[in-house]
């Protein structure tokens, strides 16, 4: 078994962390107290070849697998979570459009996102249907070749920002299977009765926008829903397989950044006449760090490595999702706790990322949810 990243992956790497540090490191902080974001760096990232990373050639991507778009993931994440997301997300949903759209779908909807020139979202949450996303309530309801979609959404990512959003709606409300009672739509956001009003005031991730959504009678043609009718909660599922391992590897580089923010403070920072390293406490709290990262980066590589192969392996995708948000969630406060009352003001990163970091155990599945996935899949 070789762990060993190729050469081609360890130039992704540094191609990625190069561009992070070039983009990120001087607006992070400006991004996130004003909950802003510069849309020019989002033009370098597709002017770059990072955004779609995983869409195919013949839509205008790079083709890669999740393995290799993962990696970016991460080294973005280890620089500046919001700004991260921002790019990563820009091309939300994409996944589905590829892996069942009709041609036409994929030609009209897939090169806009990698050149940049459009930006998608996928607009699943409700207010009452997070975890249990089978109990959605937005409608579509078919009348001629049209679908008419009335409902909102919240906390949905690209909300305002979109072009196109792809939709969870019910379009079977009396189907005897919940999870066949609703499907994917693409609604353009230039229809009539759409709203999206932002959501500002977030504990983290600030830079990324997140939006509610309302549909008032919103009108689009049937050759917008995406694969089968009744079809859309498989495809949710197939999309956070996706999205579990991409927020794993988001929560790997926020404990990577916090680890490598506290060696820098702990070797310069005096106290009782040494440097706050050679202090076996902090020494204990290095190591562990260390050992967490390196243990949650094993689990998600492994996960994004089956996948590429055609393995869906559901509780092992669980496992690095809710390990890796923990375990960010812990490096983060043990970041802020060595640097002390330093690590609590907005000049040191560490700060951010403690906000950042909480994240990663809500989004894309709780660590709670993740962890009846693993026990059903183990129990069965």
């Amino acid at each position: 078994m070789n762990f060993e990243l190729s050469n081609e992956q360890q130039d992704i790497v540094s191609a990625a962390r190069k561009f992070a540090e070039g983009e990120f490191q001087d607006r992070a902080e400006e991004f996130d107290r004003n909950e802003s974001f510069d849309e020019a760096i989002f033009k370098k990232a597709a002017d770059l070849g990072f955004v779609g990373v995983f869409i195919k050639e013949k839509y205008g991507g790079v083709g890669m697998g999740i393995f290799d778009a993962n990696l970016i993931m991460e080294e973005f994440n280890v620089v500046d979570p919001g700004i991260a997301i921002t790019i990563a997300t820009s091309a939300f949903g994409a996944e589905v459009i590829q892996e069942f759209g009709t041609e036409e779908q994929k030609n009209r909807y897939l090169p806009p996102l990698v050149t940049g020139e459009a930006i998608m979202g996928t607009a699943l949450t409700e207010s009452d249907a997070g975890s249990d996303l089978a109990a959605a309530r937005t409608s579509a309801v078919k009348e001629g070749d049209e679908w008419v979609i009335n409902g909102s959404k919240i906390f949905i990512s690209n909300g305002i920002r979109a072009n196109y959003l792809l939709c969870f709606v019910r379009t079977d409300p009396d189907n005897n299977d919940r999870h066949r009672r609703h499907s994917m739509v693409m609604v353009e956001t230039d229809r009539s009765g759409f709203k999206a009003n932002p959501l500002k005031g977030k504990l983290g991730i600030r830079a990324s926008e997140t939006a509610e959504l309302s549909f008032d009678d919103v009108r689009v043609p049937c050759s917008n829903l995406v694969g089968e009718l009744g079809n859309g909660f498989a495809q949710a599922t197939y999309l956070f397989n996706y999205n579990r391992i991409g927020a794993a590897a988001q929560a790997v580089g926020i404990a990577r950044a916090a680890l490598e923010e506290s060696i820098k403070y702990v070797k310069q920072r005096i106290v009782f006449g040494a440097p706050l390293a050679s202090f076996q406490a902090t020494q204990f709290k290095i190591a562990d760090m260390f050992t967490w990262i390196q243990a949650g980066r094993n689990l998600y590589y492994e996960a994004a490595w089956k996948i590429d192969q055609g393995i869906i392996d559901h509780k092992l995708i669980a496992a690095a999702k809710s390990f890796c948000g923990q375990m960010a969630v812990k490096c983060a406060d043990m970041a802020l706790q060595m640097h002390g009352g330093y690590g609590y003001y907005s000049e040191y990163k560490v700060q951010r990322l403690y906000r950042d970091a909480k994240i990663t155990e809500i989004y894309e599945g709780t660590t709670e949810i993740e962890k009846i996935i693993m026990a059903r899949a183990l129990l069965s």
